[in-house]
């Protein structure tokens, strides 16, 4: 191993610092293999219609679209039993252990996702495997979000966490966009027929042969040199003492910081497009390269939120980003549903700079809120259990309360709820832990 220097954090003991060149080969590590994880939520939510139609034919294009939201949901349901696996193997075998994991499971059942047959080939057995291979997905998605960002938070320069953790919204934001300009050529390049019946498959074939360069990648990386510090002080017995009450009130403030970030976000990357031309009636085509348009400047804004993050402190940019949400929502909804392509990028510009807010702030948030010790295994219970009860049913709630109400503009209720209750919560509990010492506990 090469000499290093010392990393002298904001009240931290000696612990390795990474070159320059180390931490660019990490930050692509956790890059390529995050943007394969969410490369295929975004390629099943744009297919979503399609997918509904070929696993769940009722004749009816809304109960169709319903019924592949709802197993989109469930996807989320199993994502706390893989943190509670993956979590706590994170804290006894390491960060790089679960990203390797993580993305080879998350390629090859993206990958059989895209080889099952249709209702109309296997009946009712379509949609159960369908079920099942969801389940297995979120699994795997339960410990790759957490672990990458303990990954990238350990690995990076004290007073760069902010804008470290950027990469990984940025890249997920990238894999949507990616999602979505794959859909917009698939849309334009080929029969609507040929798109139902197998074009849809391509990308989740495809899919398996990014989490093989993947794992390639991840498995030259060594682990963070804050998790060495953690086996140091295991075996010398030194680890700092943690109370149960603060591990609690970590868990708490997850829920709320990950619950709103994570609704919002697939009411951008999944839900938007599918009202779009759902229930606004607007043309495929124009809602792809509308949402396509939007999801290039949500790439930007997470660097931008990160450094933001890093100069004026986690609590303020959190806090802005999820008001911003609580008011921008009945705004962004009526702009949505005029149909008109660019008043949809008006309507959605804005939401997606508040999306970006809490995105950057809940990943350096997911580090900094617990001890070391238990980071993994905390930060990927709390997320994911957050998402499991918010953000996975977000899009079904939407979708099911434009279908009860017939209100386009309900949605938005929605996102307003769960904002009000995350800042209730995050006011008087979320301190200010830019500068924190991440390597004590």
């Amino acid at each position: 191993m090469s000499q290093h220097t010392v990393d002298q954090e904001i009240g931290t003991p000696t612990i390795r610092q990474l070159s320059k060149s180390d931490r660019r080969k990490r930050m692509v590590a956790v890059g390529i293999g995050n943007f394969m994880e969410w490369f295929d939520f975004a390629i099943y939510g744009y297919f979503a219609a399609i997918i509904g139609a070929q696993f769940f034919p009722s004749g009816n294009p809304t109960a169709e679209m319903l019924s592949a939201l709802a197993v989109f949901a469930v996807g989320f349901l199993s994502r706390p039993i893989g943190a509670l696996f993956l979590g706590p193997m994170g804290d006894r075998l390491g960060r790089r252990a679960v990203l390797i994991i993580t993305v080879m499971g998350m390629g090859i059942i993206t990958a059989l996702i895209g080889l099952v047959p249709s209702f109309a080939a296997i009946g009712i057995a379509a949609p159960i495997i369908v079920v099942i291979l969801r389940l297995l997905q979120g699994m795997m998605v339960g410990g790759e979000w957490t672990s990458a960002a303990a990954y990238i938070g350990e690995s990076a320069p004290a007073g760069k966490r902010g804008l470290y953790a950027s990469l990984i919204t940025a890249t997920a934001g990238l894999a949507f966009l990616v999602g979505t300009l794959t859909a917009v050529l698939l849309t334009a390049v080929m029969e609507q027929s040929a798109l139902e019946s197998w074009g849809w498959r391509i990308p989740f074939v495809a899919s398996f042969l990014m989490a093989v360069v993947a794992v390639y990648i991840r498995r030259k990386l060594e682990d963070t040199p804050v998790y060495e510090e953690l086996e140091r002080k295991r075996k010398a017995n030194e680890i700092e003492h943690t109370s149960r009450g603060d591990k609690a009130r970590a868990f708490v403030m997850t829920l709320a910081f990950a619950g709103i970030f994570g609704v919002a976000l697939y009411y951008l990357v999944t839900y938007a497009n599918n009202h779009l031309t759902g229930a606004v009636g607007m043309e495929r085509f124009e809602a792809l390269w509308a949402t396509a348009v939007v999801m290039v400047i949500y790439v930007i804004f997470n660097p931008l939120m990160g450094m933001a993050a890093d100069r004026w402190g986690r609590k303020p940019v959190n806090h802005i980003g999820i008001a911003g949400l609580v008011i921008w929502a009945i705004p962004a909804f009526a702009l949505m549903n005029t149909g008109n392509p660019w008043l949809v990028i008006v309507g959605l510009v804005p939401f997606a700079l508040f999306v970006a807010a809490a995105a950057v702030t809940n990943n350096v948030l997911l580090v900094e809120v617990f001890p070391a010790s238990v980071r993994a295994t905390g930060s990927a219970i709390g997320y994911n259990v957050a998402y499991a009860l918010l953000a996975g049913p977000g899009p079904l709630i939407a979708a099911s309360l434009v279908a009860a109400t017939g209100l386009l503009i309900s949605p938005a209720f929605y996102v307003i709820a769960v904002g009000i209750v995350a800042l209730a919560v995050l006011w008087p509990l979320l301190p200010e832990t830019k500068g924190r010492d991440i390597s004590r506990g």
